[in-house]
């Protein structure tokens, strides 16, 4: 399990724990994480799981892929560490992982 920190539009830190080869959406809704609402339930077809990476984070969770980042410009603003979280896709290597939601979803 990969340890997951959502910080919310109040500031609220909700930690989590994802299952490896889940993603990053995935562990919000079944954590409840407010903020997250996955209307295409992970497809890359809308922009209701948008979140930001923290800075500690952006490397190792790196950039989206041009198909993101077409869904990217549905969503509320949207900054350089603007990530949709169905596409980042939970591992060791993120253990520890921050993300910020924002104030709403495109």
């Amino acid at each position: 399990m990969t340890k997951i920190t959502y910080v919310t539009s109040q500031g609220e830190r909700i930690e989590t724990e994802g299952e490896n080869g889940s993603t990053v959406m995935e562990t919000a809704i079944m954590n409840a994480v407010p903020g997250i609402v996955a209307e295409c339930g992970g497809a890359c077809t809308c922009a209701t799981c948008h979140v930001y990476v923290d800075e500690d984070w952006r490397e190792a969770v790196g950039g989206p892929s041009m198909m993101e980042e077409d869904m990217l410009d549905f969503a509320f603003d949207v900054r350089d560490s603007s990530r949709l979280s169905c596409q980042i896709k939970v591992k060791p290597e993120l253990d520890g992982l921050v993300v910020h939601v924002p104030t709403r979803q495109g």
